[in-house]
């Protein structure tokens, strides 16, 4: 069977990152980075990813931080300033793939009520064959049941495909299932991966 290529979207093809709202509203990085450590940022975005919803989660927070009311709350009002632009370069390699002849999907951790929010800011969203998202699923990665569900919905082979996310667990996670897994650090290191592997030429 042809080769399918997954792209995840968050830190591939989307600027997507805490970082971009809290900068406005935090003197420094660090600042930032220790208040997102605090919440454990981390651990409930997965859970929202996950389908959990995002008024629940607001107000579960707003109590148990309430020293940070406002930050907490930031997140929930002023989402939209979390997402940047598109990673061109990373977005000009998955339409050279779409070119090469192979079929493209998105495999992504993302909250189905955030989602409909920016698909109007990113053109390259509809030249997808399809996409899975997290929210959807009901289950978000690194848990190899979102990719199991992605295989039975399109119809494909673990062996068969080629999974690019930029965090390591998640790529293990499909390793571990068969696929073909690249780490992404910047789109010039994807282009030599996948010129390795036969999927674009050199």
């Amino acid at each position: 069977m042809q080769r399918t290529i997954l792209f995840d979207f968050g830190g591939v093809l989307i600027d997507w990152s805490p970082y971009h709202l809290y900068r406005k509203l935090l003197p420094s990085d660090d600042a930032v980075r220790e208040f997102l450590e605090e919440i454990k940022f981390s651990e409930f975005n997965k859970k929202l990813d996950a389908g959990y919803p995002f008024h629940k989660m607001k107000e579960e927070l707003l109590e148990k931080y309430p020293h940070r009311y406002q930050l907490v709350r930031a997140f929930f009002e002023r989402w939209m300033e979390c997402t940047g632009e598109a990673v061109r370069p990373a977005v000009e390699i998955m339409r050279e793939i779409k070119r090469a002849g192979y079929p493209v999907y998105g495999l992504s951790n993302w909250s189905t009520e955030t989602f409909p929010l920016l698909q109007h800011r990113y053109q390259f969203l509809p030249e997808l064959d399809g996409y899975l998202l997290s929210g959807m699923a009901g289950v978000a990665k690194p848990d190899e049941e979102i990719f199991r569900i992605f295989l039975a919905r399109f119809e494909r082979n673990a062996e068969d495909c080629v999974f690019i996310d930029d965090t390591q667990a998640n790529v293990d996670a499909a390793r571990r299932l068969g696929f073909n897994a690249i780490l992404f650090t910047s789109a010039g290191q994807l282009r030599v991966a996948l010129v390795k592997i036969g999927v674009l030429k050199a």
